[in-house]
C-alpha cells in the first residue's frame, strides 16, 4: 500500500509545481504586455550587455600584461637557446628591448578595440536607424560572446589582438543600439535621465570592478576562468534577448521613421559641443588607466594590491555623481549644461592634483574626483543627445548615440598609446596639468547649450537644418498652418512647447514623421 501511496504523492506533488510553473509563464507573459514592465525588463538586459562589456574592457588590464610576458620570456629564452646555447653576453640590453617591445604590444592591445569602434560606429549607428534597437543588439552580443570565448583559449598575440579587435565589433553594435534603445522606450525627460543614469552607474561598475575580478581569478584559477564567466553572462543576455525582446518577430521596425543620417548630426553645432564635451571628460581617465600603475610603482612603491585596486573606491562618487545629476536634472532640466560644466571642472582640478600625492590614500581623492565630475558630464549630457534629436532632427536615436560612442572612442583609442609617449617625453606631471587645462578650458563651450531646453521642435527649423524641402502637400499645409499659429510654453517644470490650444507639437513631429518618411505610410 506505501509503495503506491509514494509514487502517487510524487506525481501529485510534481502537477502542482508544474501548474505553479503554468502560472508564473503566464504572469510573465501578462507582465511582457505591459509596457512599464517591458521597458524595465529591457533595461535590465541593455545594463548587463553594458556592465559585460566594459567588464571585458577592463578585465584584461591584470590579466594581459603577465600573461604576454610570460609568452615573451619563453618566447626569448627558446630564441638564445637555439642561436646562442652557451651565450649570456648582452642578456641586459636584449631585456631592455624586450620590455619596451612588450609595452608597444600591451598599448597596441589594449587600443584596437577602441580603434575598432571607431571606424565602425558611423556604420553601425547607419545601420540601427534602418532596422530598429533589437537586431543590433542581438548582433553586438553574439560577436562579444564569440571575442570573450577566444579571450580565453588564446595562447598567442596575434589570436588575442583578434580577439580584442571583434570585441570592438560587438561593442559598436551593442553600446550604441542598447542606449538608444533606453532613449526611445523612455520619452520623458526625467524617466529618460533616470534610466541612462541607471546605465552609466553599470558601464562605471562594470569598468572599475572588472580589474580586481579579473586579478583575483587569473591569480587562484587561470586565465581561461575570468573570460568564461563572463562569456556565459554574455549568453545569458543573448537569450533573453530572444526569449523578451523577440528581435525576429518584432514588426514595430516597420513603422519606424527615416533617422537623420550621421554627417548631418556630426555637423549640428549643439551635438558637436556634446560630443567635444564627452571625449575631453574622459580623456583624464582614458589615459591614466595605463599609466598609473607605473608612475605609482615608481615614486610610491606602491604593492600590487594597491595598483589592483587603484580605480575601486570611485566606483561610489560616480554612483553618487549619476544619482544627484538625476535629482537635480528632474527639478531644474534647465541646468542639464551647467551640471556638466561643473563636472568638467572638476575633473580639471583632481586631474591637476594627482601628480602632488605621496601616499595611496592622498591618490584615492582625486580619483574620485575624477569619476565624480565624469558622472556629471555623462548623466547630464546623453539624455541632452536625445533630448536634440527629438527637437531638431528625427526621433530615431541610433546614430546619435554612435557619435556619442565614437566620442569615447577617440579618448580610449588614444590613451594607450599616447600616454605612454606623452609620459617619456614630457612627464607625468605634464600630462596630468594637460589634461585638467584641457577640461577647464572646454568648460565654458558648455554653455552654448544653455538655451537648448526652451527650443520648440518644428518642421521649419527641421528643413534648415536638413536643407531639405516640405515632403509633399501635407507637409506644406501643416507648415504653413504652424507659421501663423502663436505658440506658448508650458510652466509647471517642463521645457517642451506647447500651443495656445494645449496642442503639443513634440508627439505631432513623432507621429508626422512616421506618416511623411515614405512612400509606405501613405
Amino acid at each position: 500500500m506505501d509503495t503506491e501511496v509514494g509514487p502517487s504523492g510524487l506525481a501529485k506533488s510534481a502537477a502542482v509545481k508544474l501548474s505553479e510553473m503554468g502560472e508564473r509563464t503566464k504572469q510573465f507573459g501578462t507582465a511582457m504586455k505591459d509596457p512599464h514592465q517591458q521597458r524595465r525588463i529591457i533595461l535590465v538586459i541593455v545594463c548587463v550587455a553594458l556592465l559585460l562589456d566594459n567588464m571585458l574592457y577592463m578585465v584584461i588590464v591584470p590579466i594581459i600584461p603577465d600573461y604576454l610576458a610570460d609568452l615573451e620570456s619563453e618566447q626569448s629564452e627558446h630564441v638564445h637557446v637555439v642561436i646562442h646555447p652557451n651565450s649570456s653576453a648582452n642578456s641586459t640590453s636584449q631585456d631592455k628591448s624586450n620590455k619596451d617591445n612588450l609595452d608597444i604590444q600591451i598599448g597596441v592591445l589594449f587600443a584596437s578595440k577602441a580603434i575598432l569602434q571607431l571606424l565602425v560606429n558611423p556604420l553601425s549607428g547607419t545601420f540601427i536607424d534602418r532596422v530598429g534597437y533589437d537586431i543590433p543588439l542581438l548582433i553586438g552580443l553574439t560577436v562579444m560572446f564569440a571575442s570573450t570565448c577566444i579571450f580565453a583559449f588564446a595562447e598567442n598575440y596575434a589570436t588575442l589582438f583578434v580577439a580584442r579587435s571583434l570585441q570592438g565589433l560587438g561593442s559598436a553594435f551593442a553600446d550604441t543600439s542598447g542606449i538608444a534603445m533606453i532613449a526611445d522606450k523612455y520619452t520623458e525627460e526625467a524617466e529618460r535621465s533616470k534610466a541612462l543614469g541607471i546605465a552609466l552607474a553599470f558601464i562605471s561598475f562594470g569598468s572599475l570592478v572588472a580589474p580586481p575580478f579579473g586579478g583575483i581569478l587569473y591569480e587562484f584559477a587561470g586565465k581561461r576562468v575570468p573570460f568564461i564567466v563572463l562569456a556565459i553572462v554574455c549568453l545569458v543576455d543573448g537569450v533573453l534577448v530572444l526569449t523578451v525582446i523577440k528581435p525576429f518577430s518584432n514588426r514595430t521596425r516597420e513603422n519606424m521613421p527615416v533617422g537623420t543620417p550621421i554627417y548631418r548630426l556630426m555637423i549640428d553645432p549643439y551635438i558637436a559641443v556634446v560630443a567635444g564635451a564627452l571625449t575631453v571628460c574622459n580623456i583624464p581617465l582614458a589615459f591614466l588607466e595605463p599609466t598609473i600603475a607605473n608612475w605609482m610603482e615608481t615614486t610610491m612603491h606602491s604593492s600590487k594590491w594597491e595598483m589592483g585596486l587603484t580605480w575601486l573606491p570611485a566606483f561610489f562618487p560616480h554612483v553618487l555623481g549619476v544619482y544627484i545629476t538625476v535629482k537635480l536634472a528632474a527639478q531644474h532640466p534647465n541646468l542639464q549644461w551647467f551640471y556638466g560644466a561643473v563636472g568638467m571642472v572638476i575633473i580639471g582640478a583632481s586631474s591637476c592634483t594627482v601628480p602632488a600625492c605621496k601616499t595611496f590614500g592622498q591618490l584615492i581623492a582625486p580619483l574620485c574626483g575624477i569619476c565624480f565630475g565624469i558622472a556629471l558630464v555623462d548623466t547630464a549630457l546623453l539624455p541632452t543627445l536625445a533630448f536634440l534629436v527629438d527637437v531638431r532632427h528625427v526621433s530615431v536615436y541610433g546614430s546619435v548615440y554612435a557619435i556619442a560612442d565614437i566620442s569615447y572612442s577617440v579618448a580610449y583609442a588614444m590613451g594607450p598609446i599616447v600616454a605612454g609617449q606623452i609620459v617619456h617625453s614630457l612627464g607625468f606631471v605634464q600630462l596630468n596639468l594637460g589634461m585638467g587645462l584641457v577640461n577647464v578650458l572646454y568648460a565654458p563651450a558648455l554653455l552654448l547649450l544653455r538655451n537648448v531646453c526652451q527650443m520648440k521642435p518644428s518642421y521649419s527649423e527641421r528643413d534648415n537644418l536638413l536643407e531639405e524641402a516640405p515632403q509633399g502637400l501635407y507637409d506644406t499645409i501643416k507648415m504653413e498652418e504652424r507659421k501663423g499659429k502663436k505658440k506658448g510654453y508650458s510652466s509647471a517644470g517642463n521645457c517642451l512647447p506647447v500651443d495656445e490650444n494645449g496642442f503639443d507639437p513634440f508627439r505631432a513631429q513623432r507621429s508626422f514623421s512616421e506618416e511623411s518618411s515614405g512612400p509606405e505610410y501613405t
